[in-house]
C-alpha cells in the first residue's frame, strides 16, 4: 500500500518530469489579453479543470485500471485504445505533441524510480505515449488508488498554470495560493468524477473540449520567443 508521502511526491511540481516548463496554455491566453489579473486567472483555471483537467484525470485513472489487467496482451490492447481515444480528444496538433512530450519525460522518471512498472505495455506510438497514460501506470506501480491518481492529474492541471501566472503576470504568490485553496473542492470533485468515469469503455470517457485553448496552442507553437514550452 502506498504511503501519503508517495502521493505528495508524485503531485509535487519538482518531480523531474518537466512540468515546470509548461504553462498549460496560460502564456498564449495572457498574450491574447484574456488573462490579466487574479480574477481572470481563476476563470481560466476553472475552465481548464473542467475540460483538460477532467479528460486527463479520467484517462490517467483508466490507465491505472488497465495496469491491473492480468494478461500483458490485454493490458497493451487496453492502453492502445486509450491512447487512440485521447488522441482523438486532443484536436490541436500542438497539444498532442505536448502531451506526448510530457509523457516521454514522465516515462523517463518513472522508469528510474519504478523500473518494474508495466511501461512496456504502452503503445509504441510516434512521439511517445500520452502523459495521462504514463501517469496512470506510474501511480499504479506506486500503489496509489485510482482516485489518488485522478487527483494528482487534476491537481497538476491547476498548479502548473497557476505557477505560470505568477511569472507571466507578476501576481502575488500568496494570493495565487489562496486562489488554489478556493479551487480545492472543485479539484477533488473533478478527480472523483474522473475516477468513476474510468469504469466506462475508452470511447465513453469524458471528451470535454476547449476550442479557444486549441487555437491558442497552435498560435503559441509558432512563436520564436516564448517563456514556456506550451
Amino acid at each position: 500500500m502506498a504511503t501519503p508521502s508517495l502521493l505528495l511526491l508524485l503531485a509535487d511540481g519538482r518531480f523531474p518530469a518537466g512540468a515546470h516548463a509548461h504553462s498549460g496554455g496560460l502564456e498564449a491566453a495572457v498574450a491574447a489579453g484574456r488573462v490579466t489579473d487574479l480574477a481572470t486567472l481563476e476563470a481560466f483555471l476553472t475552465g481548464r479543470l473542467a475540460t483538460a483537467g477532467l479528460v486527463g484525470a479520467a484517462f490517467a485513472a483508466a490507465a491505472h485500471r488497465a495496469a491491473a489487467l492480468a494478461e500483458p496482451s490485454v493490458r497493451s490492447g487496453a492502453l492502445a485504445r486509450l491512447d487512440a481515444e485521447l488522441d482523438a480528444r486532443t484536436a490541436a496538433p500542438a497539444l498532442r505533441a505536448v502531451s506526448r512530450r510530457q509523457g516521454r519525460a514522465l516515462l523517463r522518471a518513472g522508469r528510474a524510480v519504478w523500473p518494474d512498472a508495466s511501461f512496456a505495455d504502452l503503445p509504441a506510438t510516434p512521439g511517445g505515449p500520452h502523459q495521462p497514460l504514463v501517469l496512470g501506470l506510474l501511480c499504479a506501480a506506486a500503489g496509489l488508488s485510482r482516485v489518488e491518481t485522478a487527483t494528482i492529474s487534476a491537481y497538476g492541471t491547476l498548479t502548473g498554470a497557476a505557477s505560470a501566472g505568477v511569472r507571466l503576470l507578476g501576481l502575488d504568490p500568496y494570493q495565487v495560493q489562496s486562489l488554489l485553496v478556493g479551487l480545492a473542492d472543485a479539484c477533488d470533485g473533478t478527480a472523483a468524477d474522473a475516477a468513476r468515469a474510468a469504469d466506462d469503455p475508452p470511447e465513453r470517457l469524458p471528451a470535454a473540449a476547449a476550442p479557444l485553448a486549441d487555437i491558442h496552442a497552435e498560435i503559441h507553437a509558432t512563436w520564436e520567443v516564448r517563456l514556456f514550452a506550451s
